[in-house]
Order: C-alpha cells, then structure tokens, then sequence
C-alpha cells in the first residue's frame, strides 16, 4: 500500500511512521510535512536512506500540491496527523489553526474524493469539552470545545464526517487523549516539567494542578490507529485512550520521582483561560475491535521521562533556540506571580 503521512515529522506522526514501518514494511509511506516549528527530521533521523520512506515538504492547505504529490506517489490512503496542537498556542494566534486544522483537513478530503483515496483523520479526546465526574465520553456524545484548537479539531472532524454522509469517502477518526512518549516537542506538560526537571528550572503547574487526564502512551495510539485502519468500519469514530485518569500533580510526581527531581522545583502558576477540568474517554468500541492499551498511564508518563533524560541530543537544541522565547512570553509573568 502506498500511502501519505501528513505531519509525518511532528510527535505522533513521526512514531506512527516508526511503527507503520516496523508492522508493515513492504508499505511505501510518504511524510508529507510543513515542518512548522514543532516538525523535525531528525525524528526519523535513522529511517531517511529506506526506500520505503520518503519525504516532500508541503503544506496541506496548498490543494495542488496535495493534489500532484497524491497522483505523484500513486496515494491509496491518507492518515492526516497535520495540525497545530498546543492550547495554550491557539489561545495567543487562533487564526493559524483554522487555517491548517480546518481549512488543511478540508483540502486533503477534496483532494481525497477527488482521486478516490481512504482517508483517516487523527483527533482529540478534547473536542467533547470538559467532562463531568463519573462521565466518560462515547463516541456518539456531541461535541462541546471550549478552546480554539478544540473547536478547530472538532470542526475538522465534522467535515471528515460530512464526506462520508455526502460523497461516500471511506473515512475513519480515531480521537486520542493525551499522548506522550518519544520526540513531543517540549512546550507539551510532560516533556516540559522532565526537561525543566533535568535542567534545574521550575515546573509551572497551571491553577491547582487536579486537572483530570488520561495519559497514553504515543506507542498505544499507533496501536489504536492500525487497529482501526485494519478492522474499523468507514464512516465510524473510535476512541483511543486508556480510560483511566489522573491528576496533573499525579503526572508531575511521577516524572519528579522518575528524574529524581526536587519537589521544590513546582510551581502553582495562574490557570490557561477555559483550561478543561477533565477529559476521559470510553475506549469500549476500541476493544470491540480486538485492542488493548499496553501501557498504564503511570507507566506512559515515566517511560516517557526516561527518554528525554536519555534523549538530550534531541531537545537540548530545542530549548536552547526560539523555544526560550516562547516559554518566557508563557511563563515568565506566570512564574513571577506563582501562588505557591
């Protein structure tokens, strides 16, 4: 099968590229990338020189040349990773994330009905809103976003969904929670507070910190992903999680032990704007499916700790460059006025 990863050099695109590519090696798979500041290609550094992988730098908001890379390398399905994805991002410059999460999604469909092409969507536990205790999102429940990259996820998965009402496009969304693991570019909480850890500086932990997350690791998204590409039925929604929570301060516990960091170093900074209380998703059509997470969220959290210490090669020159920049435009004022 011939197909195109978009966004294939940003965190989870990249690993889907991995993992594709192990399970699957007689696949061609084309990374289609902006390489936006959050995209590298260092994080297939050791996969370029494979005749299976290939790369072509675009932007999928540019439909002719989604269109010429799809007749180019004769796509048969598209699995769309390319978005702009940090909250606290969409809350300083909304307008970059309907361009690409919205108007990007909306080209690749076109270009998809177009040519005839299957088409996956990658999307967000943070769609359905902040969830009430004891709730636990289902795929049918309605969408209710409360941030601009939330809503802009949200109405890229409505027009996934229209396309296959209207046109037949075989299409299917996976709605992942909150990933971690390998190559997460660290304005994300848990390469942030292990790298902060690592370099001796504060973790500033938003409002009180009990914000309820299900942590998955980036490996049982891949996982989730195949499962559906391989058995999910067109048209369908699947969530992709581990249904299991915890808090903030759980996670930044977990990386403070894993690191053997200094409690010392947390902070209680003032809370993003609409920051979501909770997010959990019920993964039941996921294991109808015959899958299952094979990491706790615990486990997630500390194993992805564990590589930035023994990863600083990769982000050592992130956090040295325009990162420093951004962290002290979102933390500085923050850091200075910590509640606690």
């Amino acid at each position: 099968m011939k197909i195109m990863v978009t966004g294939g050099c940003g965190f989870i695109g990249s690993n889907f590229v991995r993992y594709w590519h192990t399970r699957h090696p007689e696949d061609h798979l084309l990374v289609y990338d902006k390489m936006t500041y959050a995209a590298r290609k260092e994080n297939l550094h050791d996969l370029w020189e494979n005749e299976q992988i290939s790369f072509l730098q675009g932007d999928i908001a540019e439909m002719s040349a989604v269109r010429r890379a799809c007749l180019e390398h004769q796509t048969e399905l598209i699995v769309n990773f390319a978005a702009e994805t940090h909250v606290d991002q969409s809350i300083a410059g909304p307008l970059v994330f309907t361009d690409t999460n919205v108007r990007g999604t909306h080209v690749l469909l076109e270009v998809a009905r177009e040519l005839g092409i299957r088409f996956h969507h990658i999307s967000t536990d943070e769609v359905y809103g902040h969830i009430e205790d004891q709730h636990q999102s289902t795929e049918e429940d309605p969408l209710l976003p409360r941030s601009p990259y939330a809503a802009s996820k949200a109405a890229a998965d409505q027009l996934v969904q229209a396309y296959h009402i209207t046109y037949g496009l075989p299409v299917t969304i996976t709605r992942g929670s909150n990933n971690v693991g390998p190559f997460q570019y660290p304005e994300k909480a848990v390469p942030l507070f292990s790298t902060n850890v690592l370099l001796g500086e504060p973790l500033p932990v938003y409002g009180d910190g009990l914000q309820m997350r299900d942590y998955t690791h980036v490996i049982d998204h891949c996982s989730g992903i195949e499962a559906v590409l391989l058995r999910g039925q067109p048209g369908e929604v699947y969530n992709v999680g581990t249904g299991e929570e915890m808090t903030n301060l759980e996670m930044v516990d977990i990386v403070l032990q894993e690191l053997n960091g200094n409690p010392s170093l947390i902070r209680h900074v003032q809370d993003r704007p609409g920051h979501d209380r909770r997010y959990s998703m019920n993964i039941s059509k996921m294991r109808n499916l015959g899958w299952t997470p094979a990491f706790h969220p615990r486990q997630a959290v500390a194993e992805a700790a564990r590589w930035y210490a023994e990863n600083r090669w990769w982000w050592e020159p992130i956090r040295s460059g325009a990162f420093r920049e951004y962290y002290e435009r979102q933390y500085r004022d923050r850091l200075a006025g910590h509640t606690a």
